[in-house]
């Protein structure tokens, strides 16, 4: 049976690094101004869509990451996250290239990656779940922690899943 790349100790050494960048520029993170003249808003300015009295805390939210065997599955997994409040937002890309080690031997498959947006303390539901719905013998779920984002984007992401 196939298995997702990234369950080796190894593969996620070497991945996790990609991950954290590929989740802060899929999730629209902003880091700073793309334009000096694009400022951030005065703390105090009340049109400010940052609220000092909620602010994020760094790694309360991460992007998690599934890989699936084709759209029908990913599309199932993801509609049930959602459903079940698992996650707030579940981008479903397709046509991923996978290459891994599996049993002594080197796989190529073509797949579909699921990223994930939710509470960090959502992770263990979220893997509970993904073994318990997902085909593979050893299915990938892979969490990198948000550490900043577009305040708004957020907080829909905090109040759409419970804690």
């Amino acid at each position: 049976m196939k298995v997702a790349c990234g369950v080796l100790a190894l593969a996620l050494v070497t991945v996790t690094p990609l991950l954290q960048a590929l989740g802060r520029r899929l999730l629209s993170m902003a880091s700073g101004p793309r334009d000096p003249r694009d400022v951030p808003a005065d703390p105090g300015d009340p049109a400010d869509p940052g609220d000092p009295g909620d602010p994020y805390v760094p790694g309360s939210l991460c992007a998690a990451f599934v890989t699936c065997p084709n759209e029908t599955v990913a599309k199932e997994l993801a509609r049930a996250m959602v459903e079940r409040r698992l996650a707030a937002c579940v981008n479903v890309l397709p046509h991923v290239t996978s290459i891994y080690e599996w049993k002594g031997k080197v796989e190529e498959d073509s797949e579909v990656l699921l990223m994930i947006k939710t509470r960090s303390s959502r992770i263990p539901a979220l893997a509970e779940f993904v073994r318990a719905a997902h085909p593979y013998e050893v299915a990938e779920v892979v969490a990198v922690p948000v550490a900043q984002g577009n305040p708004p984007y957020l907080r829909w992401v905090r109040d759409s899943v419970p804690p």
